[in-house]
């Protein structure tokens, strides 16, 4: 790893309870371990199928973190999936979903790019969950990162669209984008845009008097 990711704090997933609960908005972290990701709607469907049907989902989720995270695969001759690229997608696409899966499986870490909305904080504050938010575009990086891919499951959907299990070491640098305990960098940033609004109005009308 690179000497300027040094000083950034590592942690292991899936992330315990104890450690969402001590990250704070705006900490930068490295990750190491095993992820759950996914791009894809329909999974998500799917996974919220399995918890209507009182069954388990292919792969663990119960404690676990599931990130949105789209990749550009292969499948190989021996019937496995290689990961050819891997990146962030809009987390805002799952907002109405969220929130039950949060509680259902009492995910410790969710993430992608973009935040997710209020009913999913408040979700995620109640069960102890924290959301990264990845490098739009740092598809390089986050792919550099991936030590082996453990498992694979419904291999019927498009690539990006299956739910993988992947093993990581020093993903990121990743944002806490909102913690553990309600605060949200995105609600802080766009309530600093909304604030300063007025003045650039005003400072737009006196450019055009000028």
């Amino acid at each position: 790893m690179s000497e300027m990711f040094a000083n950034y704090r590592r942690v292991t997933m899936p992330l315990s309870r104890e450690d969402a609960r001590s990250l704070r908005a705006g900490d930068m972290v490295l990750l190491d371990g095993e992820i759950t990701i996914t791009a894809g709607l329909p999974t998500h469907h799917r996974i919220l199928k399995c918890m209507e049907d009182g069954i388990a989902p292919p792969i663990p989720l119960q404690g676990q973190s599931l990130l949105h995270l789209g990749s550009y695969s292969q499948d190989t001759a021996d019937g496995g999936l290689e990961v050819l690229y891997m990146n962030p997608t809009t987390s805002t696409r799952f907002n109405p979903l969220m929130p039950r899966l949060i509680r259902h499986f009492g995910l410790t870490a969710v993430g992608g790019k973009g935040g997710l909305d209020a009913a999913c904080r408040e979700a995620m504050a109640e069960v102890g969950c924290v959301y990264f938010s990845f490098l739009g575009g740092g598809a390089p990086l986050h792919s550099s990162a991936i030590t082996a891919v453990r498992a694979v499951a419904w291999n019927d959907l498009v690539a990006h669209y299956r739910l993988v299990r992947l093993a990581v070491s020093g993903l990121g640098p990743v944002t806490v984008g909102i913690d553990a305990h309600g605060n949200s960098l995105f609600e802080t940033l766009s309530q600093q845009a909304t604030d300063r609004m007025p003045a650039i109005l005003a400072q737009l009308d006196r450019d055009r008097a000028g």
